[in-house]
């Protein structure tokens, strides 16, 4: 056995390196430690900032969706339609022939009515008997005019030729006022003895006065015709007891219409009576006058069978201003048959312009709607009525307002009925009132919400 013995330098440096190695590992041991400390401390940091963060944006969040603007409520609704009413039958006179025209109902009726607005019977000429004194007057003062209403115009002295009229339209059964020989009379009396009871020996009388001869007079009515386009009418004699004296409906509807325009013609047609001297007490032979608004024109007859009405008159029928209206009716049974019939039709006019309830007040018409289910109706405030003519079309047209606040009562819109001329409007409103979200709706959806 071999011994070997270490000297102690050699020992000495043994004990050293193990002294060192051990520093060494206790000097890695505390670097390790402080390094791990070190990532220790920053992950905690870097969880407590993801806390904070995360925190922080759940507090955002909430705040947020709790404060965040709501979208407006869904308003649905639809205008209710409203059903025009049946169609106006006009009763037109079923005796001989007839023409109506009416003005300032032409949004009603349109712009023809003005014109011709209906007829019944042919439009051949007809005998006219005493409306014939009607054009008279209108031949005399477009010769001699008088400046107005009231202006009496020259003087007229009737001397024995004229006084004889009287005894000729004696005999021929013909309506008569007195005219006594060198008696005087203004020209607008003497045209109102002619029109008011429709004395036909004031009728020659005057026209020969105003033209010098009845052939002159005769001549001056063709003018007079033919410059007015009347090529449907027909006079040979002043008074309309010859039944060569012949016009048409539409004729006379405009002669009608330049009679009613003539102040003159206009005042003394309307007089239901007038007393003068040498006539005495005169009454109009219309007896529809102050009847419906009827304020002229002329009758006439020749007999059963040819009883005649040129007719003005202001219809009122519920519609604002009344209907101005000029009708005739030609070649009737009798004065009585005449009159109803024009009655008749002037009701059928009336009754043709209707009053339709379009909606009552509390209808239901739509709803209001929310994401986060709150609801309430829309209905109409009022009710309302139209009136419209005939089976005029009613139309509803819907205008829609953004409330300031979705309660009770709040308006969001209006409905508009239209019938031609008319219309009518009324609100629409809330019934109930929109409850707002709970605090989880709003924390629950977001999308529902508005940008943060």
């Amino acid at each position: 056995m071999t011994t070997h013995h270490h000297s102690p330098d050699e020992l000495s440096a043994f004990a050293d390196l193990i002294r060192n190695e051990q520093i060494y590992l206790d000097h890695r041991d505390g670097v390790d430690r402080k390094r791990r400390r070190s990532r220790i401390l920053r992950g905690l940091s870097i969880v407590a900032i993801v806390i904070a963060v995360v925190l922080a944006s759940i507090g955002a969040y909430v705040g947020w969706a709790l404060n965040a603007p709501l979208s407006a409520p869904v308003v649905t609704w639809q205008a209710p339609q409203a059903s025009a009413a049946g169609p106006a039958a006009i009763a037109l006179p079923t005796e001989g022939a007839s023409a109506v025209s009416v003005s300032g109902a032409e949004t009603y009726f349109g712009d023809a009515a003005s014109g011709i607005w209906l007829t019944s019977g042919t439009n051949d000429p007809r005998p006219i008997a005493s409306i014939t004194k009607l054009i008279t007057a209108l031949v005399i003062l477009d010769a001699l005019p008088l400046e107005g209403a009231d202006d009496p115009g020259p003087t007229i002295t009737f001397d024995k030729a004229d006084h004889d009229l009287y005894d000729k339209y004696y005999v021929l059964g013909a309506t008569i006022a007195a005219m006594p020989i060198g008696s005087s009379m203004s020209q607008h009396d003497a045209l109102a003895t002619m029109l008011i009871p429709s004395a036909s020996n004031y009728a020659e009388a005057v026209s020969t006065w105003a033209f010098g001869s009845q052939g002159a007079f005769v001549s001056a009515a063709r003018d007079w015709l033919t410059a007015h386009g009347l090529t449907g009418t027909t006079i040979v004699e002043p008074t309309g007891l010859d039944a060569r004296n012949t016009s048409t409906p539409t004729d006379l509807i405009a002669i009608g219409k330049l009679a009613a325009a003539n102040p003159a013609i206009a005042k003394i047609v309307a007089m239901p009576s007038l007393t003068l001297p040498g006539p005495g007490a005169m009454y109009n032979t219309n007896e529809l006058l102050g009847t419906d608004g009827v304020s002229g024109l002329k009758t006439g007859n020749l007999g059963d069978g040819s009883h005649s009405l040129l007719y003005t008159a202001s219809l009122d029928v519920g519609a604002g201003a009344p209907l101005s209206m000029t009708g005739v009716v030609l070649s009737g049974f009798s004065d009585d048959s005449v009159n109803s019939t024009v009655l008749t039709l002037f009701d059928s006019i009336r009754r043709g312009f209707h009053t339709v309830p379009v909606v009552s007040s509390g209808r239901d018409v739509g709803s209001v709607a929310t994401p986060w289910g709150s609801t309430a109706r829309v209905i109409v405030a009022d009710s309302a009525s139209i009136l419209t003519w005939s089976d005029t079309t009613i139309t509803a047209t819907m205008e829609t307002i953004t409330p300031t606040t979705y309660e009770d009562g709040a308006v969001v819109g209006s409905i508009t009925w239209s019938a031609g001329p008319n219309s009518v409007s009324v609100p629409v409103e809330i019934e109930g009132t929109i409850v707002p979200p709970t605090a989880w709706w709003r924390l629950t959806h977001p999308s529902q919400l508005g940008a943060p």
